[in-house]
């Protein structure tokens, strides 16, 4: 008899192996509102000049970047958890029309308002014979 059901085992597994470096350190919700997708990231520790955001292909990629400071070299480290690096998530959304895309960084969150593309109904009638 087990203390502990082997769902929990698998689950512990597959935490570990499916999560990445990039998706814990930019964790985001995505939502619907007035016919625009919203995307709200957290980027704590980056500056906005260190975050870059592509839409490309129906993508859109946003990839922050973060380079170890020349003096942490010489500094005697008694505890180091800060990371550097470059993270990257991707999502996609369709059809973009990239000029309309907004974003802005503040406090350590990126806010992305992508608008929806109007979808045309290419709807053809096919003939019974």
């Amino acid at each position: 008899m087990d203390l502990i059901p082997r769902k929990f085992y698998l689950d512990d597994f597959f935490d570990n192996f499916v999560s990445a470096k990039e998706v814990d350190n930019m964790k985001c919700d995505i939502y619907e509102e007035d016919g625009d997708y919203h995307i709200e990231m957290d980027i704590p520790g980056f500056d906005k000049n260190e975050i870059q955001i592509e839409a490309k292909n129906g993508y859109l990629t946003i990839t922050a970047e973060k380079h170890k400071e020349e003096t942490e070299e010489k500094k005697n480290y008694i505890r180091k958890e800060r990371n550097y690096g470059k993270y990257t998530r991707s999502f996609y959304l369709g059809d973009l029309e990239s000029d309309k895309i907004e974003a802005t960084f503040a406090d350590g969150m990126l806010k992305i308002i992508v608008p929806k593309k109007e979808e045309a109904e290419n709807k053809k009638y096919i003939e019974i014979k």
